[in-house]
């Protein structure tokens, strides 16, 4: 599998370091599309705070990428979805943390939550 950051240099607003434009997949051979995933223990809790949330959550995704025998380095689509705009940079902090610092496909939405104590949830696509 082949990946193209696409980042047209006329005609739209610059990329930053951390965030692209676009992602073009090349011959992947399967893709994985992950539910909203929360910061919750193996009990189902909810960490206290928003850092524990965020490294559950990531914590979560990476058993689930094993399952299907792939990644962080798998993902090619990002979308959080946070119930207030100050978690931006925790959120952002921590996907970097996570990929390493490679940049792919991310959108961040604020909204409300099913329940009062799930701060983020995260949902992914990856290829391999």
């Amino acid at each position: 599998m082949e990946t193209i950051a696409r980042n047209p240099a006329n005609g739209i607003y610059a990329a930053s370091p951390d965030y692209i434009h676009a992602l073009e997949v090349r011959q992947p051979s399967r893709l994985l599309f992950v539910s909203g995933t929360m910061g919750l223990d193996q009990q189902g809790t909810a960490a206290a705070d928003l850092e524990g949330q965020l490294e559950l959550i990531w914590s979560n995704l990476r058993a689930i990428l094993t399952s299907a025998d792939m990644t962080v380095d798998n993902i090619v689509r990002l979308t959080s979805y946070l119930t207030d705009g100050a978690f931006m940079e925790a959120n952002q902090n921590a996907r970097l943390r996570a990929l390493y610092g490679r940049a792919v496909p991310t959108t961040a939405i604020i909204v409300e939550t099913l329940r009062d104590d799930w701060l983020v949830e995260i949902e992914i696509v990856a290829a391999g």
